[in-house]
C-alpha cells in the first residue's frame, strides 16, 4: 500500500472534463482548456443512435498517439462489448466504467488486462460493495457519480446530506491504497462561487479531484485543489524546522511537529509544485 506522500508524488488529476464522444470537434478544445484529464464519453452524453459514430470518432482520435479517459457504456448494456473491443485497440486509453459494482468491475478488468480503470460509483449496489470494489486488481481510482446516485437513492445532494457517502468512498480508497477519489459534477456550471465551494468541500473531505461538465468549470476546480499561499508558507517552515532538528520532534508556531505533520507539509509542497506553479 502506498503512503500519502508516495501517492502525491505521482501526478493526480484534479479536474476531469467530460466531452461527448460524437463531437470530435470538441476533443482538441477540451484537451487544451487546462483540464488535467479529458473524458471522452460514450455513455450518457451520446444518444443510442450515435453510439457507433462516437466509438469510431474516439478510436480515431486516440489512434493518433493521444491519450484520454474513455467512459464506456455499463456492463449490462448492449454496447459494452463493442466498447471493450474498441478500447483493446487503443492501449493509451484509461477506462471509466459507469454503474460500477464489484462484479462488473471484475468483468471489465478481466477483459482489459493491464488497462488503467476508474470505477464510477453511482448505484446503491456499488456503494454497498464498496470495499470489495476497491480491492479489484486493475482499479486505479474511484469516481463518485453523485447525480445518478441521488436519482436512484432519493438522497438530494445538497448541504451535508451525502457527506457520509463521500467520506466512506474516501476511506475505502485510502484503505485499498488507491489514489484519492474523484467527486461528482456540479450541475450549475454558470455559478462559479458555488462550484468553487463545492470543490473546496470535496478537497476537505479527502477527494483528490472533481468531474467537470463544461470547460468553464476547469479553472475553478484547479484553483480549489491548490494549497493557499499561507498553507505553502507554513509547510515550507515546517520542513525547514524539521530539517534543522535533524528529524527530531520540534515546534512551529507553538505547535508540535512530528512525522505525520511533516508528511502533511511534504504533500502540500509537492501539490503546489505539481499543479499550482
Amino acid at each position: 500500500m502506498s503512503s500519502s506522500s508516495e501517492v502525491l508524488m505521482e501526478r493526480i488529476a484534479r479536474s476531469l472534463l467530460f466531452v461527448p464522444g460524437d463531437r470530435p470537434d470538441r476533443f482538441e478544445k477540451a484537451a487544451s482548456c487546462g483540464a488535467h484529464e479529458v473524458i471522452l464519453d460514450l455513455e450518457d452524453a451520446v444518444s443510442p443512435i450515435a453510439k457507433g459514430k462516437a466509438r469510431d470518432e474516439v478510436a480515431a482520435w486516440l489512434s493518433q498517439s493521444r491519450s484520454a479517459i474513455v467512459r464506456i457504456n455499463a456492463a449490462d448494456t448492449s454496447w459494452f462489448q463493442e466498447d471493450i473491443s474498441m478500447v483493446q485497440s487503443v492501449p493509451s486509453a484509461t477506462v471509466m466504467l459507469p454503474k460500477a459494482d464489484p462484479d462488473s468491475l471484475a468483468q471489465t478488468a478481466a477483459a482489459l488486462p493491464g488497462c488503467t480503470i476508474i470505477a464510477l460509483l453511482e448505484t446503491g449496489k456499488g456503494y454497498f460493495g464498496l470495499r470489495q470494489l476497491a480491492s479489484v486488481p486493475g482499479l486505479s481510482r474511484i469516481a463518485f457519480g453523485s447525480v445518478d446516485f441521488s436519482a436512484e437513492t432519493g438522497i438530494v445532494d445538497e448541504g451535508e446530506s451525502m457527506t457520509s457517502v463521500r467520506t466512506q468512498i474516501v476511506l475505502e480508497s485510502c484503505h485499498a491504497g488507491l489514489a484519492p477519489p474523484i467527486d461528482g459534477v456540479s450541475v450549475a456550471f454558470t455559478d462559479e462561487e458555488l462550484l468553487r465551494n463545492d470543490a473546496i468541500r470535496s478537497r476537505k473531505l479527502g477527494f483528490g479531484g472533481k468531474l467537470c461538465i463544461h470547460p468553464r468549470q476547469v479553472a475553478a476546480v484547479n484553483s480549489a485543489f491548490c494549497p493557499t499561499a499561507s498553507q505553502v508558507e507554513w509547510a515550507q517552515r515546517v520542513l525547514a524546522a524539521f530539517e534543522e532538528s535533524n528529524g527530531a520532534v520540534t515546534t512551529v508556531d507553538g505547535l508540535m511537529v512530528d512525522k505525520p505533520v511533516v508528511e502533511q507539509a511534504r504533500c502540500i509542497v509537492a501539490e503546489a509544485d505539481e499543479h499550482c506553479n
